[in-house]
């Protein structure tokens, strides 16, 4: 079963990677995080959309490889993964959890800082993804997404 866990660990993570970024749409990536219903809805449109990418691929190299995972297994596996997803991605959860272990500070690292210049034209002198709050999103689908890959491989009978 450690071959399961790492080939299908391998999937859910390339899955992440292209869910996150080539499948999540521009309006869900600004809006996901905002307070409110609006926010609500586009963190979960997201949500399914990531979900679909992670079971497809899921599914793929379960099928390809001939995997020993069950659908009990699978679909624990993918709740885990969406739920985890759902709340890291309302980005609330996830910064009060850094601040908690005393993350605050990194959390401020390579955050934009706009204002205007001398001419009185306004500017974002950090418009990249190269922030701390990325790196423990992506740190934390990391970490869930082994999780994740446990457990379906453990409730398929792996040990």
């Amino acid at each position: 079963m450690t071959a399961a866990f790492a080939a299908y660990l391998a999937a859910l993570l390339a899955a992440h990677t292209v869910g996150d970024h080539w499948i999540q749409t521009h309006t869900q990536a600004l809006c996901k995080g905002k307070p409110g219903w609006a926010g609500r809805l586009a963190c979960l449109r997201h949500v399914a959309t990531y979900t679909a990418t992670t079971a497809l691929l899921g599914l793929l190299v379960w099928q390809v490889l001939d995997l020993h995972l069950s659908w009990l297994g699978f679909l624990a596996g993918q709740v885990l993964s969406a739920t985890t997803h759902y709340l890291a991605d309302r980005r609330v959860h996830l910064e009060r959890f850094a601040r908690w272990l005393g993350k605050g500070d990194f959390l401020k690292l390579g955050v934009p800082r706009s204002g205007v210049d001398r001419d009185g034209r306004p500017y974002d002198d950090n418009p990249s993804l190269g922030t701390a709050g990325y790196a423990l999103d992506q740190s934390f689908h990391h970490l869930c997404l082994f999780v994740a890959a446990l457990v379906t491989v453990l409730l398929s009978g792996g040990a």
